[in-house]
């Protein structure tokens, strides 16, 4: 009984090891085609709806780039947005030049505190600056009377903004505060001639961020600074249309992309961000004075 048991035992225990390898090779197999069904979902359902895959969060890593590698577009949006995406972000309609009383509005000097901003920036008497979205030049002009040595350029895309621009710097008398007509891919400003471009609520409405910022660095001085006011689209208590808003997460990714990088974030205003970006100096003009332990 005992030479018939052993080899009965090890036949069971063979039945047993075959079921458990087939149930393992069951449970990889349904693993697999999950694993595989995801992924056609992640890559062809996105394409479809408009959402990218992990792979495309940046679109900037090869040249020369493609407009519809950067954006993408969907039919179904927001009735406050344009339509268009970048970084996953829908970009707001622009204010028309009929809501330049909103600029005006009197509750703004409490609202968004524009001369302390202005002190915030820590302007140089002689610096260039650039206020790239002036409407109808309510910042320009605080900024004028910081830089008396210096220049502002107000830049709108809006003829008629600059048309109010220009009878308020009449009005104002700022000598130094000269009116441009940008377009929306291109600010016209002199190339490496600006120390501080500000954009305060109006870089979320730009209509082509990459290609308007790619201008706007290619204007600054090396070193040369960008300061962004948004209202924070961390917080669901501001009462702005979500897509007037913008989270510091978003704008740091959309400038890392055009070579831009963060500085400080100053919230200090009582709704918004102030947020400083700086373009990186050429290798070639950074210090290259030998240290202490340098032998020579």
């Amino acid at each position: 009984m005992q030479l018939l048991q052993q080899p009965l035992e090890t036949a069971v225990h063979g039945i047993r090891s075959m079921r458990y390898l087939r149930r393992g090779v069951g449970l990889l197999l349904v693993s697999l085609a999950f694993c595989l069904t995801f992924s056609l979902f992640w890559v062809w359902g996105g394409v479809l709806l408009g959402i990218n895959p992990a792979w495309a969060d940046n679109p900037f890593e090869q040249s020369p780039i493609a407009q519809e590698e950067i954006y993408q577009e969907k039919l179904i949006h927001d009735p406050d947005g344009i339509g268009k995406f970048y970084f996953k972000r829908e970009i707001a309609q622009v204010m028309g030049h009929q809501g330049a009383g909103w600029l005006e509005r009197p509750g703004r000097l409490i609202e968004e505190q524009p001369n302390a901003v202005v002190a915030a920036l820590n302007l140089k008497p002689d610096d260039v600056v650039a206020d790239v979205g002036a409407g109808t030049g309510y910042f320009s002009f605080r900024l004028s009377e910081k830089v008396p040595q210096g220049k502002v350029y107000a830049v709108d895309i809006q003829p008629e903004m600059l048309d109010m621009l220009e009878f308020l710097r009449q009005e104002n008398d700022a000598e130094n505060v000269e009116p441009v007509l940008g377009e929306e891919t291109d600010p016209h400003l002199p190339p490496e001639s600006i120390d501080l471009a500000l954009m305060v609520d109006a870089y979320h409405e730009f209509a082509y961020p990459y290609e308007m910022m790619q201008g706007i660095v290619r204007s600054l001085k090396p070193g040369g600074r960008v300061a962004l006011v948004e209202y924070r689209g961390e917080s669901p208590f501001i009462s702005i249309k979500r897509l007037h808003k913008m989270s510091q997460r978003q704008a740091r990714k959309e400038m890392q992309a055009v070579g831009l990088t963060w500085q400080e974030t100053q919230d200090f205003l009582p709704q918004q961000h102030l947020m400083i970006f700086k373009k990186p100096s050429p290798p070639a003009l950074r210090s290259i004075a030998p240290s202490a332990a340098d032998p020579r």
